[in-house]
């Protein structure tokens, strides 16, 4: 079995069609990685990347990716519903096959110091890369955004691990580290009171007390008028979709108001929906040897 590694890299752009496909290309440029999906979104104006390949050629696509996005991406003009500190925002490494998590974490190490040496952009190590316990999480990095992270960096316990100590006033900070697959998942209401969505959010989000492994953020879409719930399900073995999917439902029957949808951002583990389909479905003695596609391509 070969060797594989998964990056979904995160970009501050989601508007510019042409600018997404130049950042894009640099995955197709480099042998021995496959791009498998790239999904721009308006609103947030941000665009997830997932591509797989060995590790080598995975560290030198998303160096590539990053580099390409530090020049067409000015993030002293960028706006959007989305959280964001840098150009490319964030770049987790998965291991798939073949590989150990250890390994990815050589790998993020190795990435992040060369985007810091190369580009002159300063990198955080995050998840299990992270180089301190308060840096795990991605949140309480990149709290302040990119607006307050030249104030944040001055502080001791928030010097970048490679790069700079002040901030690119164009490109940002990037997040690099390794972790496990999670789930980009979004919970749209009927409503347009972001009011209501943030204190749904805040009632599922681990940190808050909800669901352990729910991080969650209450998000306008202004195009439809409407507001959601905006989600990374970090660990969907132990927090599965429909917990969080129905504990979401019953927060917003509290203040009148109705689920009308929810989506997928990106790719997303088969496991994750056979788990929805097996408690909706309330199916007995279900097995993924039933599934159909599993058993052609055995």
């Amino acid at each position: 079995m070969a060797r594989i590694v998964q990056c979904v890299p995160n970009f501050s752009e989601g508007r510019n069609k042409e600018v997404i496909e130049k950042i894009v290309d640099e995955v197709r440029k480099v042998e021995g990685t496959k791009l498998l999906d790239y999904a721009p979104d308006k609103d947030h104006n941000r665009c997830v990347v997932t591509f797989i390949g060995s590790p080598e050629s995975v560290v030198e696509a998303a160096f590539n990716l990053c580099k390409r996005a530090s020049e067409l991406i000015d993030l002293s003009k960028h706006e959007g519903e989305h959280p964001r500190m840098g150009a490319t925002d964030v770049i987790p490494l998965i291991p798939i096959s073949e590989v150990t998590m250890d390994e990815c974490i050589e790998k993020s190490k190795e990435l992040g110091k060369r985007i810091g040496e190369e580009l002159n952009i300063s990198v955080f190590l995050y998840e299990k890369s992270a180089s301190a316990s308060h840096r795990t999480n991605l949140a309480k990095i990149r709290k302040g955004q990119f607006e307050g992270m030249n104030e944040k960096m001055k502080e001791d316990e928030w010097k970048p691990d490679f790069g700079p100590d002040t901030l690119n006033m164009t490109a940002g900070a990037t997040a690099v580290g390794s972790r496990m697959p999670l789930v980009a998942y979004n919970v749209n209401l009927d409503t347009d009171n972001l009011e209501i969505a943030d204190k749904i959010a805040k009632s599922i989000r681990g940190i808050s007390g909800g669901l352990r492994y729910c991080k969650a953020l209450g998000m306008e879409i202004k195009e439809r008028g409407i507001v959601q719930i905006s989600m990374n399900m970090v660990d969907y073995t132990k927090t599965p979709l429909f917990r969080v999917f129905d504990m979401i439902e019953r927060e917003a029957n509290r203040y009148g108001v109705n689920v009308i949808g929810s989506e997928i951002v990106g790719l997303i583990p088969t496991a994750a929906l056979i788990n929805c389909a097996d408690y909706y479905l309330k199916l007995e003695d279900f097995s993924e040897n039933q599934l159909l596609e599993k058993r052609i391509y055995e």
